[in-house]
């Protein structure tokens, strides 16, 4: 009986294997989901750089400020780079300098929302997301009003002997400060969101096996939120090495100004701008490519799991 079933098992067609069409299908349904972000991308991104790139390549016409003709001028880049170098190094020492100070406030607030706030969690998370409800502009005139000459800050300051020019505005000292509280939320919220996913009891263990505190903290707590620190980071770095609206309410005419000044500048006051203004924002695109790139390469998750 068994071997008549095995003989009419044997003796029919082979069938086809459904695995791979099934494969086929989800394959395709990826890339029709991608699609429309694809799409997105290429207008709205690909095609504007490429557009802007063969702005900074243009040259002017002499004698006729204004007006330019299609060219392959990389001269434009040369003189971004040679006459624009101070704004470049001030905009990444000021940014540096944000993401700083931002990490030491943030790092704190998220740990302490994560494993400390019990039933505050939500009012926390409220108040750091409440800036984003109002203008970022109105935001940093009202840190104008705050870092005034005759403000509280400035005379408690003044008082303390620790403000030798006798004010803040107008300085790099705004500028930083600015740019510190105006991107804090994006540092705050990776952290919070890598820590409430951390497992306790990983945390709890290091006490168990006699290490003190900061040990734990070092060697089990900030490894588990690399990830959230890492997408922080660059979250608030990016957006405030091209920044422009504090160096210009918070900041001086010159000693200040960032790239980002430069270019809004070239682009909307100086004509015949257009070029050096395009070739600045590809450099500093470029540079903060390169920058990401070697951050990741250091700091990447994937060494950390």
């Amino acid at each position: 009986m068994t071997a008549g079933v095995a003989h009419v098992a044997g003796a029919g067609p082979d069938l086809p294997d459904p695995v791979p069409s099934a494969g086929r299908t989800r394959s395709l349904t990826a890339y029709l989901l991608l699609l429309p972000g694809a799409l997105w991308l290429i207008v709205f991104f690909v095609v504007p750089l490429a557009q802007l790139f063969t702005v900074s390549l243009q040259s002017g016409f002499p004698g006729y400020p204004g007006y330019y003709y299609r060219d392959v001028n990389f001269g434009t880049y040369a003189s971004a780079l040679t006459e624009f170098a101070g704004h470049f190094g001030r905009s990444l020492l000021y940014a540096g300098l944000a993401t700083l100070f931002a990490f030491v406030l943030a790092y704190p607030l998220a740990y302490a929302m994560a494993f400390r706030a019990g039933r505050w969690r939500n009012f926390m998370m409220i108040c750091v997301i409440a800036p984003f409800f109002t203008s970022f502009i109105l935001r940093t005139i009202a840190w104008r009003q705050i870092l005034a000459d005759n403000g509280p800050v400035a005379d408690t300051l003044t008082f303390l002997h620790l403000l030798p020019g006798g004010r803040i505005t107008e300085t790099w000292m705004a500028v930083v400060a600015g740019l510190t509280y105006n991107f804090l939320p994006f540092m705050v919220l990776p952290i919070y969101a890598s820590l409430e996913r951390a497992d306790a009891r990983v945390i709890e263990a290091g006490g168990d096996l006699y290490a003190n505190g900061f040990t734990t903290f070092r060697t089990v707590t900030l490894p588990m939120s690399m990830p959230g620190v890492i997408a922080g980071t660059l979250l608030t770095f990016i957006p405030a090495a091209g920044d422009y609206v504090n160096a210009e309410l918070l900041g001086s005419d010159r000693s200040t100004k960032m790239v980002g000044n430069v270019i809004e500048s070239q682009f909307f006051k100086v004509l015949g701008g257009f070029p050096t203004a395009a070739a600045l924002s590809f450099t500093l695109m470029a540079i903060i490519l390169a920058m990401v790139f070697l951050y990741i390469r250091r700091f990447g998750t994937e060494e950390l799991l």
